[in-house]
């Protein structure tokens, strides 16, 4: 089920407002660049700032969410119609689809709270991924406590957005139970008063639980960067499909 920031209709057209600096996708679209990708699988793909960014340049790009109020969102974006859109999970992807990389942008991997819906995501990327097709994702190191900063005093700020007024936002730390994190996001829209509000938990995997669950799902780990924009404070990595097993 996704959570509220994502879900509801309100929350999700002031997402991008609320958040429009979104350089850190610039390294992945060097990525796109770097490696050739013509085709590329958005995982958790939200209002679809960087499927459509892809899009316009020429890119073919599936995006897949479970959240339909983002899905809207980003249907109404430039670029959108050239975008294939898919409502739900890794699961309800095209059993034919095959891209030559797939992402993970904005901690999505950290969504996963089991290590059962974390495989199984990993296994239909890997389906999705032509034999040698790349993975590249980020998470947040745990060791630098991110969430320290999920907290009123250093996450509150006021925007002005057009055509919905003054809105203030603020996140409260909940529990912090490692490998789990609980947050919620707070949202009050000034110009009626209305507070809504999103609970979210998220899991802070290891490097080496991480490394061993891609090699589980037929990865084989390239290289894990730093996140340029977030120095030391995110693992970027890049995973290559295996070749398929054969059995004797």
């Amino acid at each position: 089920m996704p959570d509220a920031q994502f879900s509801v209709a309100r929350l999700a057209d002031v997402y991008d407002p609320l958040d429009p600096d979104r350089s850190d996708l610039d390294a992945y679209a060097a990525m796109v660049r770097e490696h050739g990708a013509r085709s590329v699988l958005d995982v958790g793909c939200g209002t679809g700032t960087f499927a459509c960014l892809l899009a316009q340049r020429g890119t073919e790009v599936t995006g897949v969410d479970p959240a339909g109020a983002s899905l809207d969102v980003a249907r109404r974006k430039p670029g959108a119609e050239r975008v294939a859109w898919v409502h739900g999970d890794a699961t309800a992807l095209p059993p034919d689809l095959e891209v030559d990389l797939a992402v993970m942008t904005a901690n999505v991997a950290q969504v996963f709270l089991t290590d059962e819906a974390w495989a199984e995501t990993l296994r239909c990327v890997h389906a999705a991924l032509r034999p040698g097709g790349l993975l590249v994702f980020e998470t947040r190191v745990p060791a630098r406590q991110g969430w320290e900063d999920w907290v009123p005093e250093r996450s509150r700020s006021v925007a002005d957005i057009d055509g919905v007024g003054r809105v203030e936002t603020w996140h409260e730390l909940l529990r912090v139970d490692l490998p789990y994190v609980t947050f919620r996001a707070n949202v009050l829209f000034r110009s009626d008063g209305a507070l809504l509000t999103s609970e979210s938990t998220l899991r802070f995997r290891e490097r080496a639980e991480l490394e061993e669950s891609l090699g589980s799902a037929g990865f084989v780990v390239e290289e894990v960067r730093d996140a340029p924009d977030r120095p030391g404070r995110e693992w970027v990595f890049v995973a290559r499909r295996g070749a398929p097993t054969l059995a004797p």
